[in-house]
């Protein structure tokens, strides 16, 4: 499964993915800055899943329609960078074949998921 993450995702997030062999195209090193739809795009060239901590793709995503190929969305502010990306990878391994064509949210000691149809 290939993602792509956005710059609001700590780098440790996208360090530990990598360990565990999964593809992650970081925006933070590609272009930073890059416009929200931009970042939707780049996930929709690579077939990948998005990746963020920002609430925006929500709303692009469910209410907007906008085409993409699934949303991972991280709601951990207060835990260390360590600890968001051990809860992240966990996540990502336990739900991975759920989250195609999903917007899924990650909290600590939670994981919400909502299929998304009009994709």
């Amino acid at each position: 499964m290939n993602f792509v993450a956005d710059e609001s995702v700590d780098r440790l997030i996208v360090e530990r993915l990598r360990r565990e062999g999964y593809q992650v195209s970081y925006v933070a090193e590609l272009e930073p800055g890059m416009l929200d739809e931009a970042v939707l795009n780049l996930a929709n060239q690579e077939t990948a899943l998005l990746l963020t901590a920002d609430k925006d793709f929500g709303e692009m995503v469910i209410r907007q329609r906008l085409h993409m190929h699934g949303v991972v969305l991280l709601r951990l502010a207060g835990l260390t960078p360590a600890r968001k990306a051990e809860i992240v990878a966990l996540a990502i391994k336990e739900h991975l074949i759920e989250l195609p064509r999903s917007f899924a949210v990650i909290m600590p000691g939670i994981f919400r998921i909502r299929r998304v149809s009009a994709m």
